[in-house]
């Protein structure tokens, strides 16, 4: 998913803020999702919700106003209620990963209590991993 960065996205001195990589990534991991043909709104009404439990985030060089990002989302590992991805946002105009993070996601009912990844997330999360996409 790509991503410009407005003035809203940036800190006073015209640098994205921390923050702001943090709605990247949300949006490009419901983007996936609905790209493989699977609606979050739509997991969320049949009972299913994917609340970030863990995130580990490092920056490793600064998104500057009116930069293109793509954001770039990689499953990594799946559980029986829970999922890791691995998020880049990189910039492609030189190639460089700016900010890179470790997301761990669980898989909870409305009730807030843990539940089994539904099937066909396990499906499009397991053939994401083994095509490293």
């Amino acid at each position: 998913m790509d991503v410009r960065i407005y003035y809203e996205d940036t800190d006073a001195a015209g640098v994205v803020y921390h923050a702001s990589y943090l709605k990247f990534f949300e949006r490009a991991r419901t983007e996936y999702f609905r790209e493989r043909g699977l609606g979050v709104a739509e997991l969320a009404t049949a009972g299913f919700v994917f609340p970030v439990i863990r995130m580990e985030i490092d920056f490793k060089a600064s998104a500057l106003h009116d930069d293109l990002l793509s954001i770039v989302t990689r499953p990594e590992r799946v559980g029986g209620a829970s999922f890791i991805v691995r998020q880049q946002a990189v910039r492609p105009s030189d190639g460089r990963v700016l900010a890179e993070a470790v997301v761990t996601l669980a898989c909870i009912s409305p009730e807030r209590r843990a539940r089994r990844l539904p099937d066909e997330v396990r499906r499009v999360l397991e053939e994401g991993a083994v095509q490293g996409q």
